[in-house]
């Protein structure tokens, strides 16, 4: 039952990579952008970066979570991962509506990733100094 929100968050989470690369699918249509190409008009180029910092931010966010839920609590680590999913949601439609905008969003979903990871490594410590 305590993995529930987690669990939650790690679907929400790559339900919203599946929409960055629908949405890479939709602009390269849009924009006349043809695979395998990665640049070309700049309107499809801020869609396709927001798809690759999402994925770069999935390979830290995920492991994360779950080390955080295990090693910590499963409702602080997805307490956090709302916060996480927040700002990459702000990134995304910031850096769509004006790239200069997306500082917030990263900042958000930065921070709290960074909570998970240090949150985990204390409690690692923690369990290694209590010999379990």
């Amino acid at each position: 039952m305590a993995l529930h929100l987690p669990a939650i968050v790690t679907l929400l989470a790559l339900l919203l990579f599946v929409y960055s690369f629908l949405a890479v699918g939709m602009a390269r249509k849009k924009y006349g952008v043809a695979a395998p190409a990665t640049t070309g008009h700049a309107g499809f180029e801020v869609v396709y970066r927001v798809q690759m910092n999402t994925l770069e931010q999935l390979v830290l966010f995920l492991p994360a979570l779950w080390l955080f839920s295990d090693y910590i609590s499963p409702l602080w680590a997805g307490l956090l991962g709302f916060v996480w999913l927040a700002g990459r949601v702000l990134y995304a439609v910031s850096y769509i509506k004006d790239p200069k905008s997306r500082g917030p969003g990263f900042i958000i979903s930065f921070l709290a990733v960074m909570l998970l990871i240090f949150g985990t490594a204390i409690g690692v410590v923690m369990r290694i100094m209590a010999g379990l």
